[in-house]
């Protein structure tokens, strides 16, 4: 099948949204912990997660334009701490759910099981279950123009994951987590370790 940009530009609103977010391949699920400077905790899924950098160590995360309240967003912004949390095949529903447009001053942790734990005197809440929580203070925030979607930068202070995930080499098997990745925006999957490859070098 090919589908052209001027069918795409035809297309239904929800067909269109699907099949791009579709095309863009396989994504990490993860909830976003943070924490109103009035104490309200919030917690939301993100599949717009990606590596920037490992000295410093750092990611980067997508939102869409803030044309309307974004809760996570604003927090980040306001308190300069949040965690990012993979979320297990058990989590689906609840994790799902934290998508839901819940006003302002309302913890999404309210209306779903996902509990909010405190490691360390980090001062975001990171979810309790998930087996890797990524502890991130604030670093930058970029405007695109692309729908003005803005980028947000976040150094990673603290990282804490099962053991049974990390190698000798530290190297994260992702499969040992019973971890969820996203397809679209709705479609959930497992992972399965195939294999790994060596460094590369020019063949001579």
């Amino acid at each position: 099948m090919k589908i052209t940009r001027n069918q795409i530009d035809e297309l239904d609103k929800i067909y269109r949204i699907n099949l791009i977010n579709g095309v863009a391949g396989y994504k990490s699920a993860f909830l976003a912990g943070t924490k109103s400077q009035r104490g309200v905790e919030n917690v939301a899924i993100f599949g717009s997660v990606f590596h920037l950098s490992s000295n410093p160590p750092a990611l980067g995360m997508m939102f869409r334009p803030a044309t309307v309240p974004r809760n996570t967003l604003k927090n980040i912004l306001d308190t300069q701490h949040y965690t990012l949390n993979h979320i297990q095949q058990d989590q689906i529903p609840d994790a799902h759910h934290t998508a839901a447009k819940y006003p302002e001053g309302v913890s999404e942790f309210g209306f779903t099981n996902l509990e909010s734990e405190y490691l360390d005197g980090f001062s975001a809440p990171f979810v309790k279950g998930c087996p890797i929580k990524i502890g991130l203070t604030f670093a930058e925030k970029h405007k695109m123009e692309i729908k003005e979607s803005i980028i947000l930068i976040g150094k990673i202070q603290v990282i804490y994951l099962d053991d049974s995930m990390l190698k000798e080499d530290g190297f994260v098997n992702l499969s040992e987590g019973n971890l969820a990745g996203l397809n679209g925006l709705d479609g959930y999957f497992e992972s399965k370790f195939i294999r790994r490859m060596p460094y590369q070098r020019p063949k001579k």
